[in-house]
């Protein structure tokens, strides 16, 4: 007869998600999963692996639900360096303010943290990474396209740039660092990729 689950474990990953954002890998306990979850260790166990293996289906549940939907958005949109800039102005509001604020982002995080020593991790890291530059070289191709960058800008070089950006963004957002100070940053970024004044 098969094992019967008595909880949703949809709903208990997206409690450890959070758990995993905002306090990190190494510093959550087993205990604080069982706490924060309501589940015992073996109901975990069971369903999920290691604490280990939940982590990393923690982080690809953050990266498939929260990050490569805002990534498909600014690669879908057809207005170059404006949709280049509100996807900045919406990673600024959403780390500086709201229910996730200072939580910074459980990518950027995991990049520092000692969590990107497991080659899983790792992998799931850089795919990240990639998926965010390309979506920063598309909408750069409709800029160039547009005549909204600098004639000799590198699309490569400068996704990569803008990718870095995020990260700063993220990190220091979690820092506490003043959302002024992060939108002066972009702006100035944006001026100098595009020769002009920023969207």
């Amino acid at each position: 007869m098969p094992d019967i689950k008595h909880f949703d474990p949809d709903t208990a990953l997206e409690t450890v998600v959070r758990l995993f954002w905002r306090q990190g890998m190494v510093s959550t306990g087993i205990q604080d999963i069982v706490t924060e979850t309501g589940l015992n260790r073996s109901s975990l166990y069971a369903t999920f692996g290691s604490k280990q293996d939940l982590y990393r289906t923690a982080l690809r549940r953050y990266i498939e639900s929260r990050s490569q939907p805002a990534f498909r958005r600014l690669a879908q949109d057809e207005r170059g360096l404006p949709a280049i800039a509100e996807f900045f102005a919406a990673l600024i509001d959403v780390r500086c303010s709201g229910e996730y604020a200072r939580w910074g982002c459980m990518v950027a995080n995991a990049h520092a943290g000692a969590e990107n020593g497991d080659p899983k991790v790792r992998a799931l890291l850089d795919g990240h990474h990639r998926h965010l530059r390309d979506a920063m070289y598309a909408a750069l191709t409709i800029a160039q396209d547009n005549g909204q960058l600098r004639p000799e800008a590198d699309l490569g070089a400068t996704a990569e740039l803008l990718a870095l950006l995020a990260y700063g963004v993220n990190v220091r957002s979690r820092a506490g660092a003043d959302v002024r100070e992060l939108e002066e940053t972009v702006t100035a970024a944006l001026t100098a990729i595009g020769g002009r004044a920023a969207p």
